[in-house]
């Protein structure tokens, strides 16, 4: 697990902006971030042993989501060389065989592709592929849509890489006018470094940063809200 060191001055400052000590009945929506065999499975390109620390975490905030009728969200980091959903040329280096082989098992259909199997994925679950780092950014506008649909006003972020994926879709959702919340310990980076890098921009300028034991607090406050 990582070991997280968000400093107290950042938490007090990052609250002025950003402070959500309730959860919006019917308004809020857990987006898991690519939670794929690619990012997880021993013996994948991206393979990332914190990364599979955070399994149990995700999936108790999926079921208690789900428990308050909130939409769980799922997506998959996905590469293509067609049309206008493939990257720019130049970002990916295929003569590198380390890129070229991330980028085969990011192909939808892959192995590498697929949800890792140890994810609580519920059948009314919502899954998307992005086809970029922010799933707001992404031109299939799958997320963004699904969002919308639901008249969601709060993202609650999971998944990895903390300092990549998760932290582009959290910056673009708060600029897009969503409360965010990142859980600490359901997201994942390859370093400590990287993942508390990653928290301590986005509890400054971007998101609330919870654990979830905080979380979960929130989710029972709302479930008592509802009932």
């Amino acid at each position: 697990m990582h070991a997280i060191e968000l400093p107290a001055w950042a938490v007090a400052r990052g609250r002025a902006l950003n402070h959500f000590p309730t959860l919006a009945v019917g308004r809020a929506a857990l987006v898991n971030i690519d939670m794929q065999n690619v990012f997880l499975a021993e013996g994948q390109i991206y393979a990332n042993p914190h990364a599979r620390d955070i399994v149990g975490a995700v999936n108790r905030l999926s079921r208690a989501m789900r428990g308050i009728g909130a939409a769980v969200i799922w997506t998959r980091q996905t590469h293509t060389f067609e049309g206008p959903l493939a990257p720019a040329p130049w970002q990916y280096d295929l003569s590198d065989p380390t890129v070229a082989a991330g980028l085969a098992a990011l192909q939808a259909g892959a192995e590498g592709h697929g949800l890792y199997p140890a994810m609580d994925v519920a059948a009314e679950d919502i899954v998307v592929d992005k086809y970029r780092y922010g799933a707001l950014s992404c031109p299939a506008g799958d997320l963004g849509r699904a969002l919308k649909s639901l008249g969601a006003e709060m993202v609650v972020i999971t998944g990895t890489l903390t300092n990549c994926c998760c932290e582009t879709t959290a910056r673009e959702a708060n600029m897009a006018g969503y409360k965010v919340i990142v859980v600490s310990d359901a997201t994942a980076a390859i370093t400590d470094a990287e993942h508390n890098a990653a928290l301590l921009n986005l509890r400054l300028n971007f998101a609330d940063v919870l654990s979830v034991d905080e979380v979960l607090k929130r989710i029972a406050a709302a479930r008592g809200q509802k009932e």
